[in-house]
């Protein structure tokens, strides 16, 4: 499997590097200059959920999963850790290869500008953000999230216009996905997480100017 997806990336015109366990694998993220990481949850020495939490420590680059566990839980679990998006055995080589052209026109699309409120600075071109003056790594979708927020001060959003907005029309999650996230996002801004607000049986916004 690994193979045949190396095959596809590659024909797909991305360059690609495999690890044939967990160790090497963060031992390429952390020596290899990446766009893009697929892991599979059943690799040796390291499982893919630690994997992943370990290299979102290191990265803030979009992370896929493979898996051939479809439960919610898993997902839920794989999202907190900080994955991008999913993909459950068995897969077509085309969809991934689909998934991960996305991920990175999503992450190419930002103009060259930041946008700030509070403490926080979000530079688009270069996918970073600052909480005041320290860099945090975000998963991609947390970033998006933040964007998202930033981009529409103030403005109540429900979970499901978040999921549309976020993960698209045909995203097979619920969303409990939304709130993973949000709590996540939270966390790592620290103090200025208190600017997205919870609203009761409503969704949430950004709050600034107060």
């Amino acid at each position: 499997m690994q193979d045949i997806i190396a095959v596809y990336l590659r024909r797909g015109g991305h360059t690609c590097f495999t690890a044939d366990d967990g160790v090497d694998a963060l031992m390429l993220l952390k020596n290899t200059p990446l766009d893009l990481m697929i892991l599979d949850i059943m690799m040796p020495h390291l499982d893919g959920f630690s994997v992943c939490r370990m290299a979102r420590e290191m990265s803030s680059i979009p992370i896929v999963m493979l898996t051939a566990k479809g439960g919610e839980e898993d997902k839920l679990k794989g999202y907190e850790y900080g994955a991008d998006d999913y993909m459950t055995k068995p897969f077509s080589p085309r969809v991934l290869l689909a998934k991960v052209n996305a991920l990175l026109r999503r992450i190419s699309a930002g103009a060259f500008e930041s946008i700030s409120a509070g403490k926080i600075t979000v530079f688009l071109a270069a996918h970073s953000v600052c909480v005041d003056g320290q860099e945090i790594a975000l998963a991609n979708k947390e970033y998006e999230l933040l964007c998202f927020f930033m981009a529409n001060p103030n403005q109540i959003f429900s979970r499901d216009q978040l999921l549309n907005r976020i993960w698209g029309y045909d995203f097979e999650g619920n969303t409990r996905t939304v709130d993973t996230h949000i709590k996540t996002l939270r966390q790592k801004l620290g103090s200025e997480g208190k600017h997205i607000v919870t609203l009761i049986r409503s969704g949430y916004k950004f709050e600034v100017g107060k």
